[in-house]
Parts: C-alpha cells; sequence; structure tokens
C-alpha cells in the first residue's frame, strides 16, 4: 500500500505542485495558534481559581469545627452529680422521682384547698431555688463532694415536706368529713 503511494505521489507531483496555498492560511494558522494558548493560559487560571475556592472552603470548615469543639467544652462545664459520686447521684435520681409523684398528689389536692396548696407550693420554690443556687455553684466548687451532699440533703428535705404536706391535707380532708356528717 506504501508503495501505491508513493508512485503516485511521484506521477502527480507537478499536479501537487500547481495547487499553492491561499495567502491568508498562514495567518489563519496562527490566529487559530493564538487563539488555543489564549485559552490553554485561561485554563489554567481556573484551577489556580478553584484551589483557592477549595483552600477557602477548607479553612471554613477547620473554624466551624474549632468553634463546634470549643462550644462543646463550655456545655460540659456542667458537672453532674454523677460525676462527683455515683451513689448520691443514685439517691438523687430516686428522691427526684418520688418528689415528682408527691408533688403530684399535692396538685390533685389543689382543687379543694387552693389557699393550702399555695402556701405550700411556697415552701417548695424556695427549696427549688436553693437547689438550684447549688447545682450552679458545684462546678466551681473547691469541694464539691460537699455541695453535692447538701444538694441531696436538700432533695431530701423536699420529700419529707411534701411527705407533711399531704399528711396535713389528708388530715384537713378526714376533719371535713367528720365534721359534715
Amino acid at each position: 500500500m506504501n508503495n501505491r503511494l508513493e508512485t503516485f505521489v511521484k506521477e502527480n507531483r507537478k499536479a501537487f505542485d500547481i495547487m499553492e496555498p491561499p495567502a491568508g492560511l498562514w495567518a489563519k494558522i496562527e490566529l487559530e495558534l493564538d487563539a488555543k494558548k489564549t485559552q490553554e493560559a485561561q485554563n489554567k487560571k481556573k484551577p489556580i481559581k478553584l484551589y483557592l475556592w477549595m483552600s477557602v472552603a477548607a479553612s471554613i470548615v477547620v473554624v466551624f469545627g474549632i468553634v463546634w469543639l470549643y462550644a462543646g467544652r463550655l456545655q460540659n462545664k456542667d458537672l453532674e452529680i454523677a460525676d462527683v459520686n455515683a451513689a448520691y447521684a443514685q439517691k438523687e435520681v430516686h428522691f427526684t422521682g418520688l418528689i415528682t409523684e408527691k408533688r403530684d398528689s399535692l396538685a390533685i389536692f389543689a382543687s379543694a384547698n387552693p389557699e393550702l396548696y399555695k402556701k405550700f407550693t411556697a415552701d417548695l420554690a424556695k427549696l427549688d431555688e436553693e437547689y438550684e443556687r447549688l447545682r450552679l455553684e458545684l462546678p466551681t466548687s473547691p469541694n464539691q463532694t460537699f455541695v453535692v451532699k447538701a444538694m441531696v440533703k436538700n432533695r431530701e428535705i423536699q420529700l419529707q415536706l411534701l411527705k407533711q404536706q399531704l399528711l396535713i391535707i389528708n388530715q384537713v380532708d378526714d376533719y371535713k368529713r367528720v365534721n359534715q356528717i
């Protein structure tokens, strides 16, 4: 096949030489090459811009990660009773459950004796305020065990107070029933 092509070119060389390229061909080729060079230069700039955007995005992600970790550490400054003493934490959970139960019972009797209920809830509110003060003091206290004991004792006093209040309400109800007969 190569031989045929060679012979064809040799035989028709004069026909090839007759045709000359147009005058503006080389200028057109040069313009196309220049256009390709400028396009390649622009394409090279895009990866730099993309790299810049990727680095900015990575920086933002890193900043958000650091802020998230820092905020998480600030939130973990809320010290729980279980962090200081697990046994006291169990007592506190037990007392809190009983207190909730007794408060619900006390609320049921509130409709029968609203004045008495207001007095009882005022006493409980004072104890709740004291408990909240102790809870806020716990993370900064040098003697955290002492504060935890005071918190558990506060819950125990709340429970005893609620039991006494329920006993008083039951006695008042019994007295009213006896006097109605």
